[in-house]
């Protein structure tokens, strides 16, 4: 970390948390994440060797505690951590409204959109057993192009490949698409409409998509109007 050379206190914050990528670790953190490849799911983008050294200056601030356990290393924020959840939910908010994403191609991430789906969406409003949920972006190959998302006791995976299991609804739209509805930029029922999605399957999941969906924690900030 960089020294300001000065006692300022926003000057000394500025030292731990201003470091590309460290911002969204804590993000990560603050959702939930604790492996190093939940970690990584949430941001696709980062090197296994820059989050490495990232979580590393976080652990000597004293940021996040690193805890060896049997199912592999744990990471989670401390007391300091988590004072700072609610600075990074308002820096979210203030994005949202003055910074807001134009959804261009190197804004969307099918990966991210997924993982992102996946821990917020409304588990609960499924049935017990499992449900398979498909989803197909068409403006994608071949890699990212096929998603799953299994549905079971509350709990909700990702899965790039095909989980062997029937799919009780298959969701074929494009990341663009999918992206602006979830961070409220696109009405859900007018890209239904436009068939910008489009659904096969279970009737009642069709019917209450709206209901399982969900929305990303910022949907509901409006935009800055112009002055």
């Amino acid at each position: 970390m960089t020294s300001y050379g000065q006692f300022c206190p926003i000057a000394k914050a500025s030292e731990i948390l201003s470091e590309r990528w460290t911002i969204l670790i804590l993000r990560e953190l603050g959702a939930g994440s604790e492996s190093f490849n939940d970690l990584r799911r949430g941001m696709p983008l980062i090197s296994p060797s820059l989050l490495s050294a990232r979580l590393k200056s976080l652990e000597h601030a004293k940021v996040i505690a690193r805890t060896e356990t049997g199912q592999g290393v744990r990471y989670t924020l401390t007391e300091a951590g988590r004072e700072l959840k609610p600075i990074i939910l308002q820096m979210g908010v203030w994005g949202h409204r003055w910074a807001r994403s134009k959804l261009a191609p190197e804004d969307l991430d099918p990966s991210m959109l997924m993982w992102d789906i996946h821990r917020t969406m409304k588990a609960g409003y499924f049935p017990s057993g499992r449900t398979v949920l498909h989803f197909e972006f068409s403006d994608f190959d071949a890699k990212f192009r096929r998603w799953w998302l299994v549905v079971q006791n509350g709990e909700v995976d990702v899965c790039m490949k095909d989980p062997g299991h029937a799919v009780d609804l298959k969701i074929v739209t494009d990341v663009r698409t999918l992206t602006g509805v979830w961070m409220g930029d696109v009405g859900l029922g007018q890209a239904l409409r436009d068939r910008r999605i489009r659904l096969t399957g279970d009737e009642r999941l069709r019917r209450d998509i709206s209901t399982w969906l969900g929305a990303n924690y910022f949907a509901d900030i409006p935009p800055a109007t112009a002055p």
